[in-house]
């Protein structure tokens, strides 16, 4: 007997005793984004490895260590996506989707990253995320973390708290790059090696560290704060402004940098005490110089993403739990007769009824058996054919939940009303 094939490390089954949590999420996020206006746009999973060492950065982790590369056929560099924000910026770039127009766009789907597997970090993962371009100002900013707090709130996931901060842009930030290079070079002996190497490309990945003996150096490492124009602090207290006018708590870190070199001006975290050290569940902010950087027009943007895994598993520490889909109608055949005229008046009851989930039993096994299946199901309803019911061109319709209720025939040409009636619902298609 050969042996069985396991899955690629990191990259786990969705098994269907976890699917009710994910459909959840998924219905709630999405009809939280569309009521604001945020169109689905959809990706390739592939892209060229130059998109995203160009607007992630080359001395990021992501690129520098994380990303599945190979060479194609033709001799190019390609990579599975890790994130998707720098795909949408080149579908709008080609696409002609953002030249003088205002776009509300999100995006769903899985990611990959070549890191070391742990609860909730996977090499497969599933990432949604929203998106605005072409919107300047702190209103939009502001509409982010709004839509957010109103998913927190549809999902029933209290305790999450928002880390925000602001990242310079041009000459602050310039200066501010060259303070914080100045400070860490009079710590080098405390430096790890990846540290080192980012002394001298960019010191702010320094500050997104998780090395546990760097977090006392970089907690007294100098403020982005004192660096911010005068606009960059009145654009920071406007977004500050609606949040508390909002009653969304929030908590400035000014240690808060992202892991992708895209950010400026505002970013922002979501995070939770409930899984350990994977503690960020979305993140996200401004990156108006993106477009401009992959080849389009300057314009303005801002966005988030939100890992899947982690919210899962916090939907999965709630007290309530969600069972799963259960057949409202099973359908039983007994005879060869009955298999085949079973299967298409099976079909029509489901014209009548396109959303009520009817499972028919299938292959072979006694009355008695099927049943039983049929009661385990959780079906509300048996519906049993064999070969006297052929005949005689009816169905029995079995109760299987209502106390009290009794077997009924009913004509083949009468089930789709009966059923309509016993289940209540009208296809309004």
């Amino acid at each position: 007997m050969s042996k069985a094939i396991t899955p690629i490390k990191g990259m786990p089954d969705i098994v269907p005793e976890q699917m009710p949590y994910w459909h959840l999420a998924e219905r709630r996020i999405k009809r939280v984004l569309e009521a604001y206006g945020y169109d689905e746009l959809r990706t390739p999973m592939l892209e060229k490895t130059a998109l995203f060492k160009r607007s992630i950065g080359d001395e990021t982790d992501i690129v520098s260590k994380e990303m599945f590369t190979f060479e194609s056929r033709g001799g190019d560099s390609l990579s599975l996506r890790p994130e998707a924000t720098a795909s949408c910026v080149r579908a709008g770039i080609t696409r002609g989707l953002l030249h003088n127009q205002r776009r509300r766009i999100y995006y769903y789907g899985p990611m990959f990253r070549y890191e070391q597997p742990q609860e909730g970090r996977y090499r497969q993962f599933y990432q949604i995320g929203a998106e605005a371009y072409g919107l300047a100002g702190p209103d939009v900013d502001a509409e982010m973390l709004l839509m957010l707090a109103r998913i927190w709130r549809e999902l029933e996931l209290p305790g999450l708290v928002l880390k925000i901060n602001c990242l310079g842009v041009s000459l602050g930030r310039e200066r501010y790059v060259e303070t914080l290079r100045d400070y860490f070079r009079g710590h080098l002996a405390a430096l790890d090696e990846d540290s080192v190497r980012r002394l001298d490309t960019n010191p702010l990945r320094i500050l997104d560290s998780k090395v546990e003996s760097l977090q006392g150096l970089i907690n007294q490492a100098p403020p982005m704060q004192d660096f911010l124009s005068d606009d960059e602090q009145a654009y920071f207290a406007a977004i500050l402004a609606r949040c508390d006018d909002a009653n969304i708590a929030y908590d400035v870190d000014p240690r808060l940098v992202r892991g992708l070199d895209y950010y400026t001006g505002m970013v922002f975290e979501w995070q939770t005490d409930q899984l350990g050290a994977q503690n960020a569940v979305c993140g996200g902010g401004r990156y108006d110089q993106l477009v401009k950087q992959l080849g389009g027009r300057d314009t303005p943007a801002v966005g988030w993403a939100m890992g899947m895994e982690r919210l899962i598993a916090l939907l999965g520490l709630g007290d309530a739990t969600i069972p799963p889909a259960e057949a409202r109608v099973y359908f039983v055949t007994v005879g060869e007769a009955a298999a085949r005229a079973g299967t298409l008046l099976l079909e029509k009851v489901r014209d009548a009824l396109p959303s009520v989930r009817m499972v028919a039993h299938g292959g072979t096994g006694s009355f008695k058996s099927q049943l039983r299946a049929a009661d385990k199901s959780g079906a509300e309803y048996a519906l049993i054919l064999g070969d006297a019911e052929v005949e005689q061109r009816q169905v029995a319709v079995k109760p299987l939940r209502r106390a009290g209720g009794e077997q009924e025939l009913v004509a083949w040409n009468d089930l789709e009303q009966h059923m309509i009636a016993l289940l209540g619902e009208i296809n309004t298609q």
